[in-house]
């Protein structure tokens, strides 16, 4: 299952620029949807799709009640009567009697303007503990506020607890206390998010990189933009917030970061690799294909009712919000999955106060060293992101999934996402697609991805009248492919080399091609920042970046040069240590350098380039490896991005897209 995509394609943009404007005219297409935050958005999404089962981006009205519920609107039951009425009287349906996520989203908006929805959030507000801040971003003097939801804070506080509380470096700063009020001053040194950040995806960050002893203003602003420019490396969509933000320590954006980067770490177990036993998981004609398209929610939903099956039960889950909310499915899912000898009961089903029974199910799952995340009110009253992260936890430390014997998963090397596409998967995700990319070749294949990446390169290049952002049932494979093709033609507008490419192939997800169109898609965006940035009227190629390189080495008397980005020189990552000291001298400690020549040598040296590129403000996507290998492509973005910076030397702070 993936997410519904007709929707608007929508991109985050900085407060100012092309990206800026592509934001405006997109929050002017949809309307009232403007009115919803990108956290909101992106939870109206998760829920949605979780209802849609068979992702064809409609739901029925019937089930219109429970997808308000789980969003936090909890309206009577005859004022969604009224609801679904007044929308069979007003609108076209293209669908009798189903509701297309466009409409449920601006639905939502639309009741989270009126009268009705101020009445019922007030309720809400208090059984979620929802503490509302002001003055913590530039539009606060005209009534800006941010709702930070205290059971996050509590989680949150508590998960890195519990997994870095025995860090020598992070002795100064943890514990945090009990009610995770200290976790905003905790952060503004930059040392724990770096280690979040590693905890989650090992070895994204060089940690002789982190700046930890004697740390003044500068060093501490060093480690927020390594942690920032980090976490955009491993897909984490940051809209309008640098590391300056992260100094003050606002809450909503470090609440917002850690949840992306926990989910992040928490779903990178969620694959063939790592748990072979998911081929459980297919059900009638379905290939292990289907499965791996499936986002992570969706294979936790399976998961769940896999082995609710297996214990034999009638009772299923739809969703981590009201459906778990009595215990009885982690309950029934616990004693599936536990070990034997970890007597684990289901002790809690006979306690009828809902709250004590959450306890009891808790400690349960404290014998399985998985009580991390929700505490008792936040099950029954489904907080929505604590109950995914209970459940992916679960999953990742117990999976219950043993391996078919005598069945053989052929070409898994093929189905796994391998280095190239996760990096490409991960710039667009932190580009701020809508929704985001779960499986590079599916949730590409009808086109509207690729088309908010080219509006992002060149606003308004996209003629969005001509695209079909809704699918009809008779029409559905025809409209993609339609989308598609023109997706192809306006790559070769911007120039692309696209011969034996056609539309059919992304439509039909076809590896190699798809990947040649968003290889070139990510060229075209680093270069057109480059150029912008360079303003020198005539856009930036290649070998201008080569000569660049060479230039910026001699001018500071270093004795590295590189000929193409295909020369052998570049492995040991000298050169690119002594480009980020070229630009700001005195970055680099040689002392770290390994001159061994050897493979291992190589990566150690190219891992702490990586780190320093990110440190100094860079937004690099290249990987160790990458240097390494002398990949020439990821190479190339290496350098462009350390120009763009010698460009503007206090970027982290102007270009945050």
């Amino acid at each position: 299952m993936t997410v519904p995509r007709d929707h608007p394609p929508a991109a985050p943009a900085a407060a100012n620029g092309p990206t800026a404007r592509v934001k405006s005219k997109m929050a002017t297409m949809v309307g009232g949807v403007s009115r919803l935050s990108p956290d909101e958005k992106a939870e109206i999404y998760e829920q949605f799709n979780t209802i849609d089962k068979n992702g064809d981006g409609s739901i029925d009205m019937s089930e219109l009640k429970a997808a308000l519920d789980s969003c936090g609107f909890k309206l009577p039951s005859w004022k969604v009567r009224q609801m679904i009425d007044d929308y069979h009287n007003k609108r076209n349906f293209e669908t009798k009697g189903r509701l297309t996520f466009e409409e449920f989203e601006r639905l939502c908006a639309d009741l989270k303007a009126n009268e009705v929805a101020s009445s019922f959030k007030q309720v809400v507000s208090k059984k979620e503990n929802l503490e509302t801040l002001g003055g913590m971003s530039e539009a606060s003097s005209e009534g800006t506020t941010h709702s930070v939801r205290l059971e996050e804070q509590l989680a949150f506080s508590d998960w890195i607890n519990s997994n870095l509380c025995h860090d020598p470096d992070l002795k100064h700063l943890l514990p945090i206390d009990a009610e995770g009020k200290a976790l905003y001053d905790r952060v503004k040194d930059g040392i724990l998010l770096c280690k979040v950040i590693n905890l989650s995806c090992p070895d994204t960050i060089d940690e002789r990189a982190i700046n930890k002893k004697n740390l003044t203003l500068y060093t501490k602003h060093e480690n927020l933009t390594l942690a920032w420019r980090s976490s955009q490396a491993i897909g984490c969509n940051i809209v309008n917030i640098d590391a300056l933000d992260l100094a003050k320590g606002k809450p909503h954006l470090v609440l917002g970061l850690l949840w992306q980067i926990i989910r992040i770490g928490l779903f990178n177990q969620i694959t063939l690799e790592n748990c072979p036993g998911l081929t459980n998981l297919l059900m009638n004609d379905e290939r292990v294909e289907d499965l791996m398209k499936m986002s992570p929610e969706a294979i936790l939903l399976r998961w769940v009712n896999h082995h609710l099956e297996r214990a034999g039960t009638p009772r299923r889950a739809n969703n981590f919000t009201s459906d778990i909310t009595d215990s009885e499915v982690y309950s029934l899912l616990m004693k599936q999955i536990a070990p034997q000898d970890a007597d684990v009961t289901m002790e809690a089903l006979m306690e009828p106060d809902m709250m004590k029974r959450a306890e009891l199910m808790l400690q349960q799952a404290a014998k399985l060293g998985c009580r991390s995340f929700v505490t008792p009110s936040d099950v029954v009253n489904g907080i929505y992101k604590l109950n995914l992260a209970f459940v992916a936890n679960l999953f990742n430390n117990h999976p219950g999934l043993d391996r078919p014997e005598g069945v053989e998963i052929e070409g898994l090397e093929n189905l796994e996402e391998n280095r190239e596409e996760k990096t490409y998967r991960n710039w667009m995700n932190s580009m701020g697609v809508t929704p985001s990319v779960n499986w590079l070749y599916s949730d590409l294949a009808d086109g509207l991805i690729i088309f908010q990446l080219y509006d992002i390169i060149r606003p308004g290049i996209v003629n969005w009248p001509r695209v079909h952002r809704k699918f009809s049932k008779l029409r559905k494979f025809m409209e993609k492919l339609e989308n598609c093709n023109y997706a192809v033609d306006l790559g070769k507008q911007l120039g692309f080399s696209l011969v034996g490419i056609a539309g059919q192939d992304i439509n039909d997800g076809n590896a190699t091609l798809t990947l040649a169109l968003i290889w070139q898609l990510m060229r075209a965006y680093t270069l057109s920042v480059l150029t912008q940035l360079a303003n020198t009227g005539s856009p930036i190629v290649e070998k201008e970046i080569v000569t660049w390189v060479n230039q910026k080495l001699a001018g500071a008397q270093k004795s590295t040069s590189i000929k193409s980005f295909q020369d052998s020189a570049i492995k040991d990552g000298r050169v690119v240590l002594d480009l980020i000291d070229a630009i700001k001298p005195g970055t680099i400690n040689y002392d770290l350098f390994r001159d061994g020549g050897s493979d291992e040598d190589n990566l150690a040296n190219a891992k702490y380039a990586i780190s320093m590129a990110r440190r100094t403000g860079a937004r690099v996507y290249s990987l160790p490896e990458d240097i390494a290998e002398v990949k020439p492509k990821m190479v190339m973005t290496l350098f462009a991005c350390l120009m763009a910076m010698d460009y503007i030397p206090n970027m982290d702070s102007k270009l945050t897209q």
